[in-house]
């Protein structure tokens, strides 16, 4: 299983539920990465997507404790069933929030890591993985700059 974030320069992804820096070089990075492939999301990012739907194009997987239903997706309770869904998919893709990284972090072999080269307040983090022996940096796959930001995208692996 992969995932994808876009991280600050402290590892920050986002506060008060959204981005507060977004570059559009990075979502149409993230569109052209998960495009066909299911996505693995929380309820509460889901919320944040354009008119709260689930994104075209993709299976998109809701991962909640809420036993709800959502027109369009599919609800898995824990990463377990999460993951075993996964199992059957072509492609599956964590795309956030911060409470689904963590949960669905174990299960994944690759991870495309945007490196916005900004420090924005953030209240939510991912877990730095340039400091995590269990993962190694493989490649820089794009590098530039938008609105004086400079950016990295970045495909790491587990060892």
């Amino acid at each position: 299983m992969e995932l994808i974030v876009a991280v600050y320069d402290d590892w920050g992804i986002g506060k008060d539920g959204t981005q507060p820096v977004a570059l559009s070089a990075d979502r149409k990075f993230f569109r052209e990465t998960t495009r066909g492939a299911t996505v693995i999301v929380g309820r509460k990012t889901l919320a944040d997507f354009p008119g709260g739907r689930p994104l075209p194009n993709r299976v998109n997987v809701v991962l909640t404790r809420q036993n709800i239903e959502i027109d369009g997706v599919v609800i898995c309770h824990s990463p377990e069933e999460a993951a075993k869904l996964a199992q059957n998919a072509d492609r599956a893709i964590v795309i956030g929030g911060g409470s689904v990284y963590k949960q669905m972090l174990p299960f994944c072999d690759t991870a495309y890591i945007t490196k916005v080269h900004a420090t924005p307040e953030s209240d939510t983090f991912f877990p730095n993985l340039d400091e995590d022996t269990q993962w190694k940096l493989e490649e820089i796959l794009q590098s530039g700059e938008e609105n004086g930001i400079a950016y990295q995208m970045c495909l790491y692996k587990r060892i």
